[in-house]
């Protein structure tokens, strides 16, 4: 046992909880009336890539702390890094003044990203970068003169954050519907994964005509179109089609519009390669970066761009090109000191070469629940994963939302020592990309060895 997990009692903390938190993307009425010492309910300790409850007991961290653990927790490279910049100055503001952690962080970042992509701006979170891409955007063709230029593009099932901007291109009914009053008027096409359309890979294509006749339909009114590039990551594990990624940075080339990658879950690693993007071989116009970028620290996002975009926005300020957006703990250099850590681990450990081994990995175990009567697909892109799970195969027939499929599995997951999240009925694997070979085959034992017992198969 590590941390302070033998001197709390769980059930005091448990009722506190109960009384004055309101936990996000959480049935809060499920939670008030659950168990005050369910096993994983108070964690209160990590170490590598396990964490520690209350009570003492472990858990697989196999969602990555919420998509955002990269090299485990407790990483001592990443603790000194943190510790060393605590020892200097906690905060300081961007806002007319400059630290030496924020730079450091930045010329990593334009040195690592798809080449063109040289400036950097921080916020963060996941969503607020989307807010800068979506804010810049709007602004540069306002800057050049091009006003009629208001509208946005994206894909249903898409998720791109919770802030009003990010919901706004944001395509997930369950999620979104009922903010629908208070956001700008986006255009959705159709998700390019096989698993909403039967003709397979004709999937993309038809994704691409959508959006082809949407830009040419109204020319000089779209500033960009945003995509999760490779997965759709909170609609499911939402695969695309190779190729897909491609094709649209030519559509939207050849229309004149700018591309906005959102990173925010692909990136660091999770797919694979550095960047989701890398796969082929696509320089968005902007690039929104979140979750792994401080290896799962702490809360910094960046949303990088092109030259070319920010030289729209220079000029004497008579001219009013200035982009007028911050947040106040902007470039934070404690943040930005453990995303330098985390990213320079990333070269130093070797872990780009030991990804494919892993990826094939967890492709092999997966495919033990192929056939399973209860799994109706299994989707993967490289450590991202999801398994979904329905009452009957061949056609599919769903659980009802109601029986809270997904949650059950994984809460009998964690019984077995590990800790992932569901999606209405798809269970979720996300473990950290740098997890060491024992504990994924640990990770995909618990996973296997679940659904079969809770299904008696």
């Amino acid at each position: 046992m590590t941390g302070k997990g033998d001197m709390t009692d769980p059930i005091e903390y448990s009722r506190k909880d109960k009384r004055f938190l309101w936990h996000p993307f959480t049935p809060m009425k499920q939670w008030l009336e659950g168990d005050d010492d369910e096993p994983g309910r108070l964690l209160v300790a990590g170490e590598g890539f396990e964490l520690i409850d209350a009570r003492g007991r472990r858990f697989i961290d196999g969602f990555s702390s919420m998509w955002c653990n990269l090299h485990g927790h407790r990483v001592p490279q990443v603790d000194a890094a943190v510790r060393d910049q605590l020892g200097r100055v906690a905060h300081t503001t961007l806002l007319g003044h400059a630290s030496i952690p924020s730079i450091e962080l930045a010329e990593r970042l334009v040195r690592i990203a798809p080449r063109g992509l040289e400036k950097v701006f921080y916020s963060d979170s996941g969503a607020t970068a989307v807010e800068v891409a979506l804010k810049m955007a709007f602004q540069f063709w306002q800057n050049r003169g091009q006003a009629r230029r208001r509208r946005f593009l994206a894909i249903r099932e898409s998720y791109h954050g919770d802030t009003l901007g990010a919901v706004g291109v944001g395509g997930i009914e369950m999620f979104h519907e009922v903010f629908r009053p208070l956001l700008f008027d986006a255009t959705f096409v159709d998700c390019p994964n096989r698993y909403h359309h039967p003709a397979g890979e004709r999937c993309g294509a038809a994704a691409l005509e959508q959006i082809d006749r949407a830009l040419a339909d109204a020319p000089g009114e779209y500033c960009a179109v945003i995509v999760e590039p490779l997965i759709q990551a909170a609609g499911g594990m939402l695969t695309h089609p190779p190729g897909f990624l491609r094709a649209l940075r030519e559509l939207t080339a050849r229309h004149d519009v700018l591309l906005i990658a959102d990173e925010v879950a692909t990136g660091f690693c999770r797919t694979g390669k550095l960047f989701a993007c890398e796969h082929e071989s696509v320089r968005p116009d902007l690039m929104c970066l979140g979750k792994g970028l401080t290896a799962g620290y702490l809360p910094v996002a960046a949303t990088l761009t092109t030259a070319e975009l920010f030289d729209e926005f220079c000029g004497e300020p008579r001219i009013g090109k200035m982009f007028d957006h911050g947040h106040t703990y902007t470039g934070n250099p404690l943040g930005c000191a453990a995303a330098v850590a985390g990213i320079d681990l990333i070269f130093s450990s070797g872990l780009p070469d030991a990804l494919p081994r892993k990826v094939e990995y967890l492709r092999r175990r997966l495919a033990e629940l192929a056939d399973h009567p209860n799994v109706g697909d299994i989707r993967q892109c490289g450590m991202m994963a999801g398994v979904e799970l329905v009452a009957r195969r061949g056609p599919d027939v769903p659980f009802a939302p109601a029986e809270r499929i997904g949650a059950k599995v994984c809460l009998a997951a964690r019984r077995r020592g590990l800790i992932i999240r569901p999606l209405g009925p798809v269970v979720v694997l996300m473990p950290a990309p740098a997890m060491d070979n024992a504990t994924l085959a640990r990770m995909m034992d618990a996973v296997v060895e679940t659904i079969r017992e809770h299904f008696g198969r």
